[in-house]
């Protein structure tokens, strides 16, 4: 390491020969290095310049400076001697200088918006290359010297064919590289050259997302991108090693090494830079990397790349080009030994792999920068069997889990939550922590800090309490505490442990907002304190109540990425599978229910490819959202309808108004209505810093391409409004409206309204129909009409009104809730299926050794029929205690059979049980007489009853020649049996008279009791009543016990 210049942007070249290292920066003076030599060596110094100098470039024979004073010089190979003036521009400062390969040309930017192409023997002979809008700030050459890219500070990078006497313009590329206006701004020093691979196949370029992407010359579009979640920050300087193997990298104060055919990270130097890097390069002929920064030192690498990698120099041929061989094809499954492709012929397979990693011009062959490494093995040396199957592996590195509104720990501090309810903040005294809690709505949340010994690495504030976890060391396993709000909030925390080596991945903590301060804990008392979440390492869910129950632990369909939780549900984000070959993550989200624990929504995440998710959160209305790392924000608006949401792009912060000429980026907090809030990063930062900077707030947009000035921003905003709008129907449930809702819809009805004037003013009638469909109210539609005639357009105003009196036939709202009430009910719990009863025998049958015909199946639907009493209006209510009314004389106490005979109506079997163990020799009264007498005479003359049978259990219920399963039908000997009934005079004294009617439907008209003497005189004149071996029907009046057992006796 030297101290090499003055403070301030410094910048470096290699001689083609690797022998020389030429430096130069803001003290005005040029360096001549020789690689040979130490640290302590003193370089000679070139002192021609006036002013800073801007740039340095090196061809075979000599080396040239370019500086603020506007003028470009040329000096001997490793020497102070000035040779010439190559060119100058008007007043204004160099930017860059590059030398074509040949070594015959020298390309030349500035302040201004051309680049000059001078011969570098006649310097008379200049190429102008115009069409950048603003200054150029690198220019690099092809690896044919035919192709010139130009690098501007307007973010555009423009490819030139300059192999003619006048530059024709190839491609012009967008969106890559940032667009940085102030030539003063650090950023505007970072290298954003694109760097030719030597194949001359893409070029690499530091991108404004902070990664390094390769553009395929075949289609001028993003091939592939070197990405690695350890490195963080814009990437300030970067090169390619002489064969192409290995690309050097500079961002956050950290040098990094890629590999070029892996497109992994292979090593870093192990020391910090002082300063950021402003230009580094590979030595063209030995393993050495050099670079210079902001702070004017140089330093050297040496051997950055161990001897048990491929070199770096090194291409494995004689020629300098990279050489191109053919692969032989791999045998398939059912392939036979024969059929393998021959290392001479052409082979399909090898030609698709090829262009998935490297999309070149001719498919059928694949760049060798190693040197035979990419050869299959020698027909003799390959192990002979069934060794064909060879493992398909992603080269799309898998993004890790995080935790929505966390940063790494950079100068002793983090944030371990920052989201709309507030901020933890956390400082690291090497031997505990310091957690400092502060909420935005302090009137409803009170600060608080803590020591923390258990250096949580986990945090998420909900709106009932604060998460925090921290994960195993030694012989602590891992645990999660819970501490709600509240100002007894201490007798409301817990401890979860998990089991012994399980780790916490992520953590969520939910519940409904607060309806009143949380300082006092009678909010919380009634609602309690929301619900907890937690995600481990093994690939589980787990669900506990604010209060430390366990509930449930599900398993996961895929690796965890992040989660957070709402009001109502948790929204889990995990990865299906494996990374794909393409660049995509492969992320799907989960939306589970608290209350049931059912899946709401299911669906993939919008992430493109080589793009990973950023931030996940919840929507003021409780939605879902999420924000990847191209700056696109996406909001699920139906998510309350099972299995029905859909991603929408909200939000594409490339496409805002402020963004125009500015390097700065976005770090999501949260949505509040119609704002995107977030913090705002400036440059190449990834995350926030200390101290806490303020939230900005940044309208919310949909990335609508519509170009009119007028209707473009009215039809946003009506899509808008009505997004939000479906999003609050929906959580009406069995209500029809609400008074925010119909405000709300009469505002979007109003710009429906400017949008149909403006479709009737242009004569646009089919839009202006279309846009009348989207009202709400019924006097919008008579505004829609009065715009139309006021147009004279009688034939859309009469359109107009046909389309009002179909809304007045059917009701809007009450059609709306119908719906919800079908989405609910498609979705509705499936009853469990009606089973036949099991088997409760002695034994059980065995399988294939039970050759007897098949048991019967219960089918309640196809049983015999039972007839059914019906009761008539004169029938007899066998209540005791209503019914009969003992003369005012007889007092006859209530014994506990009374009692019972009371209850007999109940359905309950003891009472029956109590009945029936009653017998005949038990006097309970005349009625119970009368009963015994009825069931028995029913149980001698009902045709229905049945059959004394012993063996009726094993009966087939459908066999036809049965006697007791013989259809019922009108019977002959039925209605003779009842004749006979009533015409047998003879058969006692005492007998029971039942007309026809009340014995077909088995109904009893019993009449009343005879009370009264002459009403007892007329029953025993008309059934002469003298025999005592029947009991009489009707007793006239209540008897004691005693003379009922005497009078039986």
């Amino acid at each position: 390491m030297n101290l090499a210049h003055y403070e301030g942007a410094t910048f470096m070249a290699f001689s083609p020969d690797g022998e020389f290292c030429y430096t130069g920066g803001d003290d005005c003076l040029a360096r001549i290095w020789r690689t040979d030599k130490g640290d302590d060596y003193d370089p000679d110094v070139a002192v021609e310049a006036g002013e800073p100098l801007m740039t340095i470039a090196a061809a075979k024979h000599c080396w040239f400076t370019g500086s603020a004073d506007s003028e470009v010089r040329q000096y001997a190979r490793g020497s102070r001697e000035f040779q010439a003036l190559v060119t100058s521009s008007a007043g204004v400062t160099i930017r860059c200088i590059a030398v074509d390969p040949k070594g015959k040309r020298v390309a030349v930017s500035s302040a201004e918006m051309t680049v000059k192409v001078v011969d570098i023997e006649d310097t008379v002979k200049i190429m102008i290359i115009t069409g950048h809008t603003d200054c150029v700030r690198k220019v690099t050459w092809h690896p044919s010297g035919t192709i010139l890219t130009t690098s501007g500070a307007d973010g555009r990078i423009i490819v030139w064919d300059v192999s003619g006497d006048e530059p024709k313009e190839i491609r012009v590329i967008q969106g890559v590289i940032p667009a940085i206006k102030n030539p003063k701004a650090v950023e505007f020093f970072h290298d954003c050259s694109a760097i030719w691979h030597p194949s001359g196949e893409y070029f690499v370029v530091a991108s404004r997302s902070h990664d390094v992407v390769a553009i395929s010359k075949d289609t001028w579009e993003k091939s592939f991108a070197f990405t690695d979640d350890s490195v963080n920050g814009m990437t300030t300087a970067l090169s390619l090693s002489a064969n192409g193997n290995y690309l050097a990298t500079s961002s956050h104060n950290e040098v990094y090494v890629w590999s070029t055919q892996t497109r992994r990270l292979l090593f870093k130097f192990p020391e910090p830079t002082t300063a950021i890097v402003t230009q580094m390069a590979f030595s063209p002929t030995a393993n050495y990397l050099a670079w210079v920064q902001w702070d004017g030192r140089f330093l050297r690498w040496s051997d950055p790349i161990p001897a048990s990698s491929p070199d770096p120099v090194k291409t494995g041929s004689t020629s300098t080009n990279t050489r191109m061989i053919r692969r032989s094809g791999t045998p398939t499954l059912f392939d036979d030994d024969d059929a393998v492709t021959k290392p001479g012929a052409k082979d399909k397979s090898a030609e698709d792999d090829a262009a998935e990693l490297y999309p070149f011009d001719n498919d059928d062959w694949i760049i060798d920068d190693v040197g035979g490494a990419m050869q299959d093995e020698p027909e003799a040396e390959r192990p002979i069997g069934n060794g064909f199957v060879k493992e398909m592996v992603s080269v799309t590195k898998a993004q890790p889990p995080f935790q929505p509104g966390s940063t790494p720990m950079r100068d002793r501090k983090r944030y371990l939550c920052y989201n709309m309810i507030g901020v933890i903040e956390v400082t690291d005294q090497d031997t505990h922590h310091i957690v400092n809690v502060e909420f935005h709505d302090r009137s409803a949340r009170k600060a608080y800090h803590f020591t923390d010994h258990h250096k949580y690495d986990l945090a998420t504030l909900g709106e009932r309490g604060a998460l925090y976890a921290c994960q195993p060391e030694g012989e602590h396993p891992a645990h999660v505490r819970y501490k709600p709000y509240g100002n007894w909030a201490a007798q409301g925390e817990w401890t979860y442990e998990l089991d012994e080596g399980v780790k916490v991945l992520g953590i969520a903590a939910g519940g409904p907002p607060p309806t009143k301060s949380l300082r006092v804990l009678s909010d919380g008392d009634m609602q309690g304190n929301g619900n907890v979440v937690i995600a481990t390492s093994e690939n589980e869910l787990t669900f506990l109540t604010g209060t430390g129950i366990e509930r449930c632990s599900i398993g996961l369909d895929g690796d965890f990425v992040s989660m957070v939780a709402g009001p109502e549900w948790v929204f889990v984000v995990q990865r299906d599978g494996a990374t794909t070959m393409d660049g995509s993550q492969n992320l799907s989200g989960t939306l589970y229910d608290f209350e049931e624990l059912y899946v709401l929504q299911s669906r993939k995440l919008p992430i493109a490819k080589d793009c990973t998710l950023k931030w996940i959160g919840v929507s003021e209305e409780g939605a879902p959202a999420l924000y990847d790392s191209t700056g696109v924000m996406y909001i699920m608006p139906r998510f309350r309808i099972p299995l029905r949401g859909v991603w929408v792009r909200i939000l594409d912060t490339n496409k805002l108004e402020r963004k125009k000429g500015k390097d700065e980026s976005y770090w999501p907090v949260g949505l509040s209505g119609e704002q995107f809030m977030c913090l705002i990063l400036k440059g190449r930062q990834d995350h926030p810093g200390f101290p806490r900077p303020l939230i900005q707030e940044l309208p919310m947009r949909l990335p609508f391409r519509g170009k009119d000035p007028k209707d473009g921003p009215l039809e946003e905003h009506v899509a808008r409004e009505n997004m939000y709008l479906q999003l609050s129907r929906d959580a009406l449930g069995e209500d029809l409206v609400t008074d925010a809702i119909s405000k709300r819809e009469l505002a979007v009805d109003k710009e429906l309204i400017q949008l149909i004037q403006t479709a009737c003013k242009g004569d646009k009638l089919p839009r202006a129909l279309e846009l009348t469909r989207m009202l709400h109210h019924m006097q919008s539609f008579d505004m829609a009409m009065k715009v139309a005639e006021f147009y004279h357009l009688v034939g859309l105003q009469e359109k107009m009104q046909a389309l009002k009196d179909d809304r007045e036939d059917e009701d809007r709202l009450v059609g709306a809730r119908d719906q919800r009430r079908q989405w609910r009910q498609d979705y509705a719990a499936v009853p469990p299926p009606r089973l036949p009863p099991a088997d409760v025998g002695p034994s059980r049958t065995r399988a294939f050794q039970d050759f007897g015909p098949p048991p019967a199946i219960h089918r309640p639907g196809l049983a015999r029929a039972t007839p059914s009493v019906a009761r008539g209006p004169n029938d007899i209510d066998y209540d005791v205690e209503d019914r009969f009314t003992p003369p005012s004389d007889g007092k006859r106490k209530r014994d506990e059979e009374d009692d019972v005979l009371r209850d007999s109506q109940s359905p309950d079997g003891t009472k029956r049980r109590a009945l029936k163990s009653l017998g005949t020799e038990t006097s309970v009264g005349p009625f119970f007489d009368i009963i015994t007498h009825l069931t028995e005479w029913l149980a001698e003359t009902n045709p229905f009853a049945k059959k004394g049978n012993t063996n009726t259990d094993n009966r087939n219920p459908f066999a036809r020649n049965a006697e007791h399963n013989q259809s019922l039908h009108k019977s002959e000997s039925f209605f003779e049996k009842v004749d006979a009934a009533e015409s047998s005079k003879t058969r006692g004294k005492h007998t029971i008279l039942l007309p026809r009617k009340t014995a077909i439907y088995l109904t009893f008209n019993l009449h009343r009791p005879y009370n009264c003497p002459k009403e007892r005189a007329a029953h025993k004149e008309r059934h002469n009543t003298t025999d005592n071996s029947v009991r009489p029907a009707f007793r006239p009046c209540a008897r004691s016990s005693k003379e009922e057992s005497q009078k039986e006796g």
